[in-house]
């Protein structure tokens, strides 16, 4: 090699370090991995992070709360300089948050509400899509014993999810027209919890239950197994999530709707909010929120979910969300929905 070309060598690498010295490290602190969306989210985030120049790097708290606070001081210490937190428990989360926003590390509290002054939250509108749960299920069961299984008591959604499916019933509670025979959390938003607490309460309410207000598809399967030991069939179901085993639940009929929150775009924008977060800039589509416990005002984002029942199954085959053989397993008949025949 002549020394010209050495020259270009040795400047290029020299270049390509500084670059990838100034790339800008995005950490995601995960609650609980092992639920099947994740693996959906992160795949858009890490997507979104690569197309701006940015480096992805996680960790999994595995469900435990301390662990995510350790998890953060260490994605902090291997560079972060932007943090997207899945919060396990909001009010545990807290120090380690509150530590990173001094050190001026930007967070984007991801999915779930970490309210503190300085966050940035970005989720989909929670409180809508508990109304469009219910709404479902009280379309097919305007009357009768309700159960309601909500999600973690640690997680502010469980609590949004809940009220907005409340403003649809309550009339129909007023009047008796609908009594709740079962209203129980679910801890760690774990599909065997949810499956025992409907036990309990079948067996408190005598197998006399019509309907089901589950908080998200990991509970509606839990639910589901509930009932169908009991040879409980047909009664409507809720979920949320758009789980694949959920869609197939909603197109065999053990489940009436799941809403879905296409978590590519909550992954893509998270990430867009951590790069414009780090570069000084408000991110897009940003306004003040103050719905929390607290009324605490952020800045957040709110997408808007969809509820999918059998007649509208289409749209997630067509969004490239779920292929058509996964949706249909096992669907046959005359009764099949549209979206599988």
């Amino acid at each position: 090699m002549t020394k010209p070309l050495r020259a270009l060598a040795t400047l290029a690498l020299g270049l390509s370090a500084i670059a990838a010295s100034a790339q800008t490290v995005v950490g995601v602190s995960w609650s609980n991995f092992q639920e099947e969306r994740w693996k959906t989210d992160e795949a858009a985030i890490k997507s979104q992070l690569e197309k701006m120049g940015a480096k992805y790097i996680s960790a999994d708290a595995g469900g435990s709360p301390e662990k995510q606070l350790a998890d953060i001081d260490g994605l902090m210490s291997k560079g972060a300089k932007a943090l997207i937190v899945l919060a396990m428990d909001k009010d545990a989360i807290l120090p380690a948050v509150n530590k990173a926003l001094k050190q001026k590390v930007p967070v984007v509290a991801y999915d779930r509400l970490i309210e503190t002054p300085g966050v940035f939250y970005i989720t989909f509108d929670n409180v809508e899509v508990g109304r469009m749960q219910a709404r479902a299920v009280y379309k097919v069961q305007p009357k009768g014993n309700y159960v309601f299984i909500k999600g973690s008591p640690t997680d502010p959604n469980a609590n949004f999810l809940r009220a907005g499916a409340q403003e649809i019933v309550a009339d129909a509670v007023k009047k008796g027209d609908i009594k709740i025979v079962g209203d129980e959390y679910t801890d760690g938003w774990k599909p065997e919890v949810a499956q025992k607490n409907m036990e309990q309460i079948l067996t408190k309410a005598g197998g006399k239950v019509d309907a089901v207000v589950a908080a998200n598809d990991g509970t509606a399967g839990g639910a589901v197994a509930a009932l169908t030991a009991k040879g409980i069939r047909g009664i409507p179901v809720s979920g949320q999530d758009a789980d694949f085993a959920a869609l197939n639940r909603v197109a065999l009929g053990t489940q009436t709707v799941t809403v879905w929150k296409d978590s590519r775009e909550l992954g893509r924008e998270a990430a867009s909010a951590a790069m414009a977060l780090v570069q000084g800039k408000t991110p897009d589509k940003a306004a003040n929120w103050s719905g929390g416990e607290k009324k605490i005002a952020i800045s957040s984002h709110l997408l808007t979910p969809v509820p999918i029942t059998r007649d509208n199954l289409d749209v997630v085959v067509k969004a490239g969300w779920i292929k058509k053989d996964e949706l249909c397993r096992g669907v046959t008949g005359d009764k099949a929905p549209a979206a599988c025949k």
